[in-house]
């Protein structure tokens, strides 16, 4: 099918965009997914600068690389987020604030409005994200959990999302939540109240990325085949489960790359994900989209990982057939060939 290879860029924000952009080209990827901190995409410059989109299209361009999608992950988790002294660090200095907490929700979300215009302004019509939860602390049910609060949080997803989904609209720009733990969809079933909160509208829908649903134990290929017509976008990236016995899969509060976490991020091909029966899906349901590298391995230089990771996914897409294996025995089909 040859789908673009391109290099999800927020693990490497600490590099200038062009620097970034002469590795890619040497690397042999297809294109960026530009994440939005870093120099990689500002989006108030993108709205304040009539060239900005221009000059960091023409950056890429110089370097034979192409933009499909740009990445809003880290203010998209302050709109529904209970505010705390983690989120400065993620936040521009502008949507931080103060730090008041309802200051900083109602700024992140005129920040995602402003992503979607800013995206339209580069020329493309997807973006990534986080949606944060404001239930996302409920997930062990004790003490009790009255229903309704698990409901609120769906409400609260509609009140502040459908206005922000109303610019997208607007924009002809999708949303694509990377279902993810932490935010409001974290699997199959809360993907399914998500949508279904949201009306089923279809600015909203699936940065599809099997790693944070193999080690809930989640299939990925049946996340593809449930929601083929909303994954907007997919990340390409591994993870593996190595319970000793010791820890769990909640990981004992160890950070990523301990050695005694019961699962982590590997290279692509070095975990546990399928992906050969992943691109089949994907293919069963039509996605043609980029196939977006996302390198997270803390046991591996990440040079090394890019290039693995770039040879990995090309040597496994498959281009699906357009004539049966046993066509030969079938005279309708000879005739048509």
């Amino acid at each position: 099918m040859a789908r673009p290879v391109t290099l999800c860029t927020g693990q490497w924000a600490d590099l200038p965009t062009e620097e970034l952009a002469r590795k890619c080209e040497e690397f042999g990827f297809d294109g960026m997914e530009l994440a939005c901190w870093g120099d990689h995409f500002e989006v108030a410059k993108a709205m304040a600068q009539d060239d900005y989109c221009a000059k960091k299209r023409a950056t890429l361009e110089k370097y034979n690389q192409q933009v499909f999608a740009i990445s809003a992950h880290l203010v998209g988790q302050a709109v529904l987020d209970k505010i705390d002294a983690r989120h400065q660090s993620i936040l521009p200095g502008y949507v931080w604030g103060d730090g008041n907490p309802d200051g900083v929700n109602r700024r992140a979300i005129e920040e995602m409005k402003q992503t979607a215009r800013a995206a339209q302004r580069l020329g493309v019509d997807v973006v990534n994200g986080f949606t944060g939860s404001s239930i996302w602390h409920l997930l062990y049910s004790y003490p009790p959990i009255p229903k309704g609060m698990i409901e609120d949080g769906f409400k609260l997803l509609a009140e502040r999302w459908n206005p922000i989904l109303d610019v997208f609209a607007e924009c002809g720009v999708k949303f694509a939540l990377e279902v993810h733990p932490t935010e409001i969809a974290f699997d199959l079933i809360t993907a399914e109240r998500a949508v279904e909160a949201l009306d089923g509208r279809e600015e909203f829908g699936f940065n599809f990325d099997p790693s944070h649903l193999l080690w809930q134990g989640v299939d990925p290929v049946e996340f593809i085949r449930r929601f083929g017509d909303r994954i907007y976008h997919v990340h390409m990236k591994d993870a593996i489960v190595k319970l000793d016995g010791r820890t769990g899969i909640l990981s004992s509060h160890l950070d990523f790359g301990n050695p005694r976490r019961g699962w982590d991020f590997r290279s692509l091909g070095r975990g546990g994900v399928n992906f050969e029966e992943i691109i089949r899906a994907l293919n069963d349901v039509g996605y043609a989209g980029p196939l977006s590298v996302e390198w997270e391995d803390s046991g591996m230089d990440r040079d090394q990982g890019a290039a693995e990771a770039l040879d990995f996914v090309r040597g496994i897409e498959i281009t699906p057939s357009k004539l049966a294996f046993d066509a030969a025995f079938d005279k309708e089909e000879q005739a048509k060939a």
